[in-house]
């Protein structure tokens, strides 16, 4: 019999959609499903919103810092959002992936397009459409955390990053939050079985053809 703890890789599994759309609220309850998935802490040189906490949403570093670590090639990827810096750490991702820990990416699409350049075998992406534009708005405002302007400029973008969306392995349409969340589930539960991930099949066909 093979062993309940046999050996996968980990993936890279990314949550995209426009602000607003819902990629956070969804990441936020995976994490709570699963004790398998991590989330991929960012580092940012944008201030902290009320709500976050340092090492939780975001690691918040100073911009001279930030670009000493880039300049390293300490990061899988960055970019620049809004004005701020954003970018994922290298060495941690890594060694969840060895240890068959899935690690959970709350990125836009610059991001994720960096994600694959860097590891496209370890990349599962997932873009997040909304219903409409004036629901993602009234999510915005909702949220209640951003300026007029910001709200604003976020909008505009919106659609240079919904353009985006045939990059993406899966696209989901965000109408009702836990139907969308149980699709997610399926997705990574289906990527996980796939066979470059199983680390163990390729030794377990061996000893088949050897009569074991």
């Amino acid at each position: 019999m093979l062993n309940d703890n046999v050996a996968r890789r980990g993936l890279m599994f990314v949550l995209s959609s426009p602000s607003g759309a819902g990629k956070s609220t969804l990441a936020k309850k995976l994490l709570e499903a699963d004790d398998n998935v991590s989330l991929s802490v960012s580092a940012t040189t944008r201030p902290p919103r009320p709500s976050e906490v340092d090492g939780r949403e975001y690691k918040f570093l100073p911009k001279e810092q930030f670009e000493q670590m880039a300049d390293r090639g300490e990061f899988l990827e960055h970019a620049m959002v809004f004005g701020n810096h954003y970018g994922t750490p290298r060495a941690p991702v890594e060694a969840m992936l060895i240890q068959g820990k899935d690690v959970l990416f709350d990125v836009d699409w610059q991001g994720a397009r960096a994600l694959r350049a860097a590891e496209p075998q370890d990349v599962v992406g997932i873009f997040i459409l909304p219903p409409s534009m004036a629901e993602l708005e009234r999510r915005l405002r909702a949220r209640a955390e951003d300026s007029e302007e910001v709200i604003q400029s976020r909008m505009a973008r919106s659609l240079n990053e919904i353009s985006h969306w045939e990059e993406y392995d899966y696209v989901l349409v965000n109408t009702l939050l836990e139907q969308t969340l149980t699709q997610v589930k399926q997705i990574l539960a289906a990527e996980r079985l796939k066979r470059n991930r199983q680390l163990w099949l390729k030794l377990h066909v061996e000893r088949l053809k050897s009569g074991i």
